[in-house]
């Protein structure tokens, strides 16, 4: 719970109170690996935070399963458009290390967003954030070679590379794994 009020903390400042009803809204969660966080075809009723571990976001399309992110320690994750709108989730949250993340259902996060203006004002930088690299990702997936998308993320996330099987990484990536073992060997 500490590396989550901690986290918060540098988001924006957090009074007792609002820590301590926060506190009182939120269960930690210990998962397996390979355990489904989220589902396809379920509603997603929970934000969680991750204390340890990691986890990736898929999509099937066409047959093929898609990696469109990574959580790590320090991130919130969710299956955001089916905690925000209440409908079933179109991916899958799958963790691939054993997790011990922090959830808050969304009627408890609600109603603490209503009590607590610090708290609201909070998960927007949050959700600012969260919007600033999905922007991010798609300029990059439109505007850069597989080869500048490799080398961008060994710059900027090479944790990923280092916990990431190279089939999630290509899928990721947006190419296949034929291709960034071509990449990876003219590097």
């Amino acid at each position: 719970m500490q590396k989550l009020l901690h986290h918060l903390a540098e988001f924006h400042r957090i009074g007792d109170a609002a820590r301590d009803a926060l506190e009182r809204c939120v269960t930690a969660e210990v998962r397996a690996k390979n355990e489904f966080l989220v589902e396809r075809g379920r509603v997603c009723r929970h934000l969680y935070f991750v204390e340890q571990g990691c986890l990736r976001g898929c999509y099937h399309l066409d047959g093929k399963e898609v990696t469109h992110w990574f959580g790590f320690e320090h991130d919130f994750v969710t299956s955001f458009h089916s905690f925000t709108t209440g409908q079933p989730a179109v991916e899958n949250i799958q963790l691939m290390e054993g997790s011990v993340l922090w959830a808050i259902s969304r009627d408890a996060l609600l109603g603490l967003l209503d009590e607590f203006h610090e708290l609201e004002r909070l998960v927007r930088i949050a959700y600012e954030k969260y919007y600033i690299r999905l922007e991010e990702r798609y300029v990059n997936s439109q505007f850069s070679t597989a080869a500048e998308r490799y080398e961008q993320l060994m710059q900027q996330s090479p944790h990923i590379l280092e916990r990431v099987p190279l089939g999630y990484v290509a899928s990721y990536l947006g190419i296949s794994q034929e291709t960034l073992s071509r990449v990876r060997s003219r590097l």
